[in-house]
């Protein structure tokens, strides 16, 4: 194994900008283990060596001629399969965009290109981002490095995958109900939901408009809020992007790794910390919050009754919207088509080419969604859901009030076996029990690894107020600086 892929995001660009390796050098180490241990991870949809070595040439170049860098200039990056790529395929884990190479690349490639770093390739993914273990990719699971039996967590099970497998130093996620953080609680890794709004939705296949966010996956927390930096900010194409500039969380990550928390307040969140999670996943949370209180905080109970009903809620909201945004795939306009043979009309062949490009898990949350949102149910379903929602976002604001962030765990339980939960749709839902009540309510999430159980690692998840990203970087650095980071298993 090179020595350059053991090396964070941070690293890497220092070694580069200063000339002591190039980032043509970096990105074949990187092509080199992909080519080694993928075939057993499956972190990977698309491998894009061509590119990726042409991008770090144009870094050295740049570098040659005296340019100054950006600060994670010639860094490998692994993209979630949600986000467009020019030319690139981009499938979100579906039979039904097989081979679509958009003519266009998402406002987070791009930032990721204008920054200097180098797209490796697209990873993994539950098709549509529904799942919570990247089992219902159509094109097979991906595996956890820890336990290549085990799932990675979904749906951006690849993003966290290549990171663990030390495949990609940094990776980019969509969160929707914990698709950032629940794989990097699962994989060790370091995974950040920002704020609704402040990481730009254009060029994302759309899931649920009203919960879906872009974000950084890394292996430690000052790489993640380096590459938050790169991706966040306002972006006019987007409708629902925030026009204000995002919080310094690099500075927050540095501030944070010096381990002082003395004067911040942190709230335990009464709800999770009952019947529920593993015993080996209290144990782990419990040990971390006492090394968060020896590092100065003032840990306090925090009741929030409201977060009981999340999971209902989300799983009317987010299929009712993924209903309307999945229309589009009609097999007339892009991606597959099936059952055109001059003699069926335009209804027969977008029924086929749903039927066969669709996997079992989207149509079933396509049926909830219609059904939620159909004449007579309206009312009953999708607007009693948006109001469990606000009675939520009431919780988190009456929280906020007592103190800085609020911590949990971040998953009831460690990574399960591949195919254990696959027959029973809801107690594969319950592995984001934890996480979907931030992306209800908008504000910025976090998961920092903070121990073991049973061999297999563990996440906090730090919560914040929306456009308060800083804080939560600062609380997981914190962390970061007393439990250090985890290493998997060689593979």
């Amino acid at each position: 194994m090179s020595e350059l892929i053991k090396l964070t995001a941070t690293e890497i660009a220092g070694l580069v900008a200063k000339g002591e390796t190039s980032a043509v050098e970096v990105t074949q180490a990187h092509l080199d283990r992909i080519a080694a241990v993928d075939d057993r991870v499956h972190a990977f949809l698309h491998v894009d060596s061509e590119g990726a070595l042409a991008a770090a040439r144009r870094v050295d170049e740049r570098r040659a001629g005296g340019e100054e860098l950006g600060p994670l200039a010639g860094v490998p990056v692994a993209v979630k399969d949600v986000l467009t790529t020019k030319g690139v395929p981009t499938t979100v884990g579906s039979k039904i965009l097989e081979g679509w190479r958009p003519p266009y690349d998402s406002t987070i490639v791009q930032r990721l290109r204008d920054a200097g770093t180098v797209m490796l390739g697209k990873t993994n993914m539950d098709e549509f981002a529904m799942g919570s273990s990247t089992e219902y990719s159509a094109y097979g699971p991906t595996h956890n490095p820890w336990d290549l039996d085990r799932i990675p967590g979904g749906s951006g099970g690849g993003s966290a995958a290549a990171l663990a497998a030390y495949e990609a130093p940094l990776s980019i996620g969509s969160d929707t109900g914990g698709s950032i953080r629940q794989p990097g609680a699962v994989t060790g890794t370091v995974g950040a939901k920002p704020t609704y709004g402040g990481t730009s939705r254009y060029g994302l296949v759309a899931f649920s408009s009203s919960l879906d966010t872009p974000g950084p996956c890394a292996r430690t927390v000052l790489d993640a809020a380096l590459l938050h930096q790169v991706i966040g900010g306002h972006d006019p194409r987007d409708s629902t992007s925030i026009p204000q500039p995002v919080p310094d969380v690099v500075a927050a990550a540095k501030l944070g790794a010096t381990g002082d928390l003395t004067g911040v307040k942190l709230g335990v969140v009464t709800e999770f910390t009952g019947e529920g999670a593993e015993p080996g996943v209290m144990a782990a949370f419990r040990e971390s919050v006492d090394a968060l209180a020896k590092l100065g905080a003032e840990i306090v109970e925090v009741s929030c009754p409201h977060f009981r009903y999340a999971l209902p809620a989300y799983y009317l909201i987010a299929p009712s919207e993924c209903s309307s945004n999945l229309a589009r795939f009609d097999g007339v306009r892009f991606g597959l088509r099936v059952g055109d043979d001059g003699n069926r009309s335009l209804e027969e062949v977008m029924s086929l080419t749903r039927e066969a490009g669709f996997g079992a898990e989207v149509k079933r949350r396509i049926i909830i969604g219609t059904y939620a949102l159909s004449s007579g149910y309206y009312d009953a379903y999708y607007g009693q859901a948006q109001k469990v929602r606000t009675l939520i976002t009431r919780d988190f604001t009456a929280a906020f009030e007592q103190v800085d962030a609020l911590i949990s765990p971040t998953t009831p339980f460690v990574a399960f076996p591949i195919g254990a939960r696959t027959a029973d749709p809801y107690q594969m839902y319950l592995a984001d029990l934890f996480t979907i009540p931030t992306n209800l309510y908008g504000g910025p999430g976090i998961s920092v690894p903070c121990g073991l159980s049973d061999g297999l690692p563990v996440g906090l998840q730090v919560m914040a107020p929306t456009m308060a990203d800083d804080r939560m970087y600062r609380v997981a650095a914190a962390l970061e600086s007393v439990v250090g980071t985890f290493t998997p298993p060689a593979l």
